[in-house]
């Protein structure tokens, strides 16, 4: 297997990464009731999404990466959708604050990944907000998220949800490039308020 393509999994030229195509496997997200399935946080408490109250941001995504590490397969980068997962969160951290702000009573990341690795990743990259695993796939199979199987695993596809007290209110489906997807977020959110 080779490394990622770029060293820093930060330093990315969108450019040259193949763009999802909105292939409409989220749009039957937008109302929807999220069930009532309790996730393991990195903050080593379980998130039932379905009970939090106020406007919730939730971020979905493949899975992060480690610097310096080999890529999961050959051709990573040019799966669409796949690379980014990093700067993706980067951009939640990074915007937590406006976020706050913008009305939103909490931010969550979520994946497939293990909570272990999942913490790992919050940890190295100060991230202020709890990752919610969705190892065994009980959230994406309850709401039919957009997934994909690469080398033996399902993972989720990049999207961003704004869920208002346990309903999806908006869906952001393709996401690209993933680094811009907390500023859309934000500008949607200043142009949505409660």
């Amino acid at each position: 297997m080779n490394q990622i393509n770029q060293p820093n999994i930060m330093d990315v030229d969108w450019s040259k990464i193949p763009a999802p195509h909105d292939d409409g496997a989220a749009d039957h997200l937008k109302g929807m009731t999220i069930p009532p399935v309790a996730l393991a946080a990195t903050d080593g408490s379980m998130i039932t999404l379905s009970t939090e109250r106020g406007r919730v941001v939730v971020f979905g995504y493949p899975r992060t990466g480690e610097p310096g590490k080999i890529a999961l397969v050959d051709d990573w980068d040019m799966i669409p959708g796949a690379r980014g997962c990093t700067p993706q969160t980067c951009s939640f951290r990074d915007l937590f604050g406006e976020l706050k702000s913008a009305g939103v009573s909490a931010v969550f990341g979520l994946s497939t990944q293990s909570p272990d690795y999942q913490k790992a990743m919050t940890d190295r990259l100060h991230v202020p907000f709890p990752v919610l695993s969705d190892e065994k796939l009980e959230l994406s199979n309850a709401l039919n998220l957009p997934t994909m199987d690469v080398a033996g695993l399902t993972m989720i596809k990049r999207l961003a949800l704004i869920v208002d007290d346990g309903r999806i209110s908006h869906v952001f489906y393709p996401v690209f490039p993933p680094d811009r997807n907390a500023a859309d977020v934000l500008a949607w959110l200043q142009a949505n308020p409660r």
